[in-house]
């Protein structure tokens, strides 16, 4: 397989419960995500030698996703974020997972939408599937043991990662345990109407949220005054909600909102 193994880091990375405080596991998941892109970057700018192996690129990603996901035996847990090769490929290897294979499916809207019909299709015996509204990076993480984590695309075309390092993946499990408790269940996401999943209703929803007055809100979001609240009352009677406070409530249960 075609890919890039990330050495283990120096300090190691730290090693959160569950049953830790709420702000020490953000805490945690933050320096986490700095020491993975640190050594990533490090890594990619060592000079070239004959030994190095290259990284992966799109024209082999599928391979690198067979080789990661195809030896799966326990657990999956993978995030996507909308459609194309890498989504592809993730969601035919999952219809192929081992029975009992516990599978966590995190989407982005987007990829929720693309993907509907075979996320269905997979098999629901252990399968989870969220929807996440925060910014998603592709990865795949398998039976606690390796990872694949999707680049950014580079000057010579997209990339892919693949960690075998037990602290890294340790740490990239953390990543993807932050977000996925943050996301909603797909049943939540498909009964949600459009209006719910726009951004305008995300910035009211924030703003409402933090105190802000009618005319401050509407200001900064540059409508006006009655088309704000026309926006808040339509909102409210979306969520079901009799109250401002109410309505937030129903959005960070439905994962609109950060908790």
């Amino acid at each position: 397989m075609t890919g890039v193994l990330i050495e283990p880091p120096a300090d190691g990375a730290d090693e959160a419960t569950a049953e830790e405080h709420a702000a020490h596991l953000e805490e945690t998941l933050l320096q986490a995500r700095a020491l993975i892109e640190s050594t990533v970057s490090l890594y990619r700018q060592r000079p070239a030698t004959a030994s190095a192996v290259a990284p992966t690129d799109i024209a082999v990603l599928g391979e690198a996703l067979d080789q990661v996901i195809g030896r799966a035996r326990h657990s999956v847990s993978v995030a996507l974020t909308g459609s194309g090769e890498f989504a592809d490929s993730v969601l035919r290897l999952l219809a192929l997972a081992p029975p009992g294979a516990a599978l966590r499916v995190l989407c982005s809207a987007e990829a929720a939408d693309a993907s509907l019909a075979r996320l269905r299709r997979l098999p629901g015996a252990q399968l989870e599937v969220r929807v996440s509204e925060r910014e998603l990076r592709e990865i795949a993480v398998v039976d606690g043991s390796a990872a694949l984590v999707r680049g950014a695309a580079q000057s010579d075309g997209p990339q892919a990662t693949v960690v075998n390092d037990a602290a890294a993946v340790r740490a990239l499990e953390l990543l993807f345990a932050g977000a996925w408790a943050r996301g909603r269940k797909l049943a939540d996401h498909l009964g949600l109407s459009p209006r719910l999943r726009s951004e305008l209703t995300r910035n009211i929803l924030e703003r409402l949220r933090a105190g802000h007055t009618d005319d401050t809100a509407a200001r900064d979001l540059n409508v006006s005054l009655r088309t704000y609240r026309r926006h808040v009352a339509e909102i409210m009677r979306e969520l079901d909600a009799h109250s401002r406070f109410q309505a937030g409530a129903r959005a960070v249960e439905l994962g609109l909102l950060s908790g």
